[in-house]
């Protein structure tokens, strides 16, 4: 568990373990699947071979896997910061994933379709999470 102290300055900063950094997280996936959208990209129609993961690709789905066992847990401690916890670290690997890995300008068609399916299950996640702890995301920020 970690204790935490309310800092009006830092509970609106867009970098570290606050509510507007998952939520530019968001914001900042859906602005990559709607430019995808826009290109004409059907993610869902591309296979990918798993042997070609790489260890950030791995993290995040193993993070994404891990999300109904976070969610019983919270429960059953009745403690909503697991889930706060979980999804800042998320919205971390997502992000060093962003910053590492071109998504839309990838090598291959295939690449860039599993990683846009790696986007948009992160942001399904982190906006399933959110809404758990009443916190809506924006689409746009």
């Amino acid at each position: 568990k970690k204790n935490m102290l309310f800092n009006p300055k830092e509970s609106i900063d867009f970098n570290g373990n606050t509510g507007p950094f998952i939520q530019y997280t968001y914001a900042r996936i859906c602005s990559v699947l709607n430019k995808a959208k826009e290109t004409g990209i059907a993610w869902n129609a591309y296979n990918f071979n798993a042997q070609e993961l790489q260890p950030k690709e791995k993290e995040i789905i193993k993070l994404i896997y891990e999300y109904p066992a976070v969610v019983e847990e919270a429960g059953k401690a009745y403690s909503p910061s697991v889930i706060a916890n979980y999804i800042y670290e998320l919205a971390k690997e997502y992000n060093g994933f962003y910053h590492d890995f071109p998504i839309l300008k990838a090598e291959r068609d295939d690449i860039i379709c599993f990683r846009l399916i790696i986007s948009e299950f992160t942001a399904n996640v982190i906006k399933s999470a959110m809404g758990l702890l009443g916190i809506n995301v924006p689409e746009r920020m």
